[in-house]
């Protein structure tokens, strides 16, 4: 019923815009379209049923089978050892209708690999318990019909061996790890910022814009804010300093309003978060209005991210993410929150008990590398000064050289840029710390890397300096780049690459022989 009134609504709402639009923009008559909106609701809602009865799925012993498609049809079969995450999430109607959607994210796929819409909340249950139980089967499975000559059966079992003697039916109530109380989730709302949150007041210019002020798309309210620290009147004939004011305000208030959706999203997407341990995955569950719960095989886990900003290390805290190869619901990508905030010590805690890795002993780029991000930022604060003497030119603007202060914030934002850079070569991790507004400090264990690439520009040639790129098997978005370790010497590079290919061997090899998950999920 609710994807026949869905398809319904879409199929209602075209011609309902052709008919507001058909007079003054596409200057048609609009009788015939009346017409088809009683035609375009009935296609919608028969569309909507066809869908429905044409969508079948199937859980098979190897593989999740799925059929779809009204006209053209298609049929998958997802075998389980692919599948990274299995995830699920109510809206507000469908919390009230008892319903869910179920997404299921495999490796290598930069969309959901199956998505079934509208189930019932017990069938979302069932469904997830027995993906995540068959997973588990096939894994183990696969690591049974290889066993180790070298053991004998007295031998003791190994942390994932006991792991699946205990959680072998991959059901029963989940191992509460962790619950982000309201002070914490209430602290990591004003101590975080989504740039992403930007379209809300984008979104209100849209829908306020030229209100009262004959001035387009930008609203009267914003004009007013900027009138009193010299301001336009009005955007017609402006000058060009006035127009400047406006675009710092209209900055500041942008920011503003930003920051506060920005908290008020945070809020409402980490809401009652809750992560547990159940069988060999991690389960969760957040959301306000948007509900949102799932699960993250501990093995398919390639890398733990420790993140912290500048406000968040004043007052201790940082947050601890994990990197699959799958696509999860945290902004649609492949690393989500494990905790989303705690005290600083405890997440480290977290990360070490998750990944097995010794306390790291960090090492610093060489001191040349502070000499290149003082060049590079001196180089940035020319470039504003040289454009502020160019504004004087052909503006009002004539107090450019107050724009020389940039210069003092070199020195300490080359400083904060190197302190903030640091690497360890563990015995069976590398860890990667960078960032100073975003500091992430990443542990990648051997057996998960991917490639590891040496990568120097013009000027680091100049300087013998490079930098080193570790893939894993994830899919990273732009924001989310891959660790790097940045501006260390040439052979300290090409030495680290060594290092890490033999130990990936190494670890390769080892588990091979003993099959252990490598990650522990005992976060007590």
């Amino acid at each position: 019923m609710m994807l026949a009134l869905q398809h319904g609504a879409t199929g209602f709402s075209v011609p309902v815009l052709l008919v507001g639009l058909g007079p003054s923009v596409l200057d048609i008559d609009i009788g015939p379209l009346l017409a088809l909106v009683p035609i375009g609701l009935v296609a919608g809602v028969g569309y909507g049923i066809a869908y429905y009865y044409r969508y079948t799925y199937e859980v098979t012993a190897s593989t999740f089978d799925v059929s779809s498609g009204v006209f053209a049809r298609r049929s998958r079969e997802i075998p389980y050892r692919r599948i990274q995450n299995v995830d699920s999430s109510q809206g507000l109607f469908q919390r009230l209708f008892g319903l869910a959607v179920v997404s299921i994210e495999t490796a290598g796929g930069g969309d959901t690999e199956a998505t079934l819409r509208f189930v019932s909340e017990d069938e979302a249950e069932r469904l997830r318990s027995e993906i995540r139980r068959l997973t588990a089967a096939t894994g183990e499975s696969t690591a049974d019909s290889d066993p180790d000559p070298d053991r004998s059966a007295s031998d003791e079992p190994t942390p994932s061996e006991r792991t699946r003697e205990n959680h072998s039916s991959g059901g029963g109530a989940p191992t509460l790890l962790f619950d982000l109380e309201v002070r914490d989730l209430l602290l990591y709302a004003v101590t975080s910022f989504r740039w992403g949150a930007a379209v809300f007041p984008i979104a209100i210019l849209v829908f306020l814009g030229g209100a009262d002020s004959g001035s387009g798309l930008v609203p009267a309210f914003v004009i007013d804010a900027a009138r009193p620290f010299g301001g336009p009147d009005t955007l017609e004939g402006a000058a060009v300093g006035p127009l400047l004011m406006l675009a710092a305000v209209t900055a500041v208030q942008w920011s503003v309003f930003t920051y506060v959706s920005s908290a008020i999203y945070t809020v409402a997407n980490y809401y009652g978060f809750r992560l547990g341990h159940a069988g060999e995955d991690f389960v969760y569950e957040r959301g306000l209005v948007q509900r949102y719960s799932g699960s993250i095989p501990v093995e398919k886990v390639q890398s733990v991210s420790v993140t912290e900003n500048p406000l968040q290390r004043l007052v201790g805290y940082a947050g601890l993410r994990v990197e699959t190869a799958g696509y999860g619901p945290d902004s649609g990508s492949s690393n989500q929150s494990a905790v989303p905030l705690a005290g600083t010590d405890r997440v480290y805690r977290f990360a070490e008990t998750l990944t097995g890795v010794e306390t790291p002993d960090f090492r610093s780029p060489p001191r040349l590398a502070r000499r290149r991000y003082f060049v590079r930022y001196s180089i940035v604060a020319a470039v504003i000064v040289a454009a502020a003497i160019g504004l004087s030119r052909v503006s009002t603007f004539d107090r450019w050289y107050l724009t020389a202060v940039v210069f003092v914030a070199v020195p300490p934002a080359a400083h904060l840029k190197y302190v903030n850079l640091g690497y360890f070569v563990g015995a069976d991790h590398l860890v990667i710390r960078s960032g100073f507004w975003n500091r992430q400090t990443t542990v990648i264990p051997y057996y998960r890397i991917q490639t590891v690439s040496t990568r120097r520009s013009v000027f680091q040639r100049r300087l013998g300096l490079a930098s080193l790129a570790v893939d894993t098997a994830s899919s990273r978005t732009f924001s989310w780049g891959s660790p790097t370790i940045y501006d260390i010497d040439l052979e300290t590079a090409r030495e680290i690459h060594d290092t890490g290919r033999e130990r990936l061997q190494s670890a390769l090899r080892e588990r091979a022989r003993t099959d252990d998950l490598g990650l522990s999920v005992d976060f007590t």
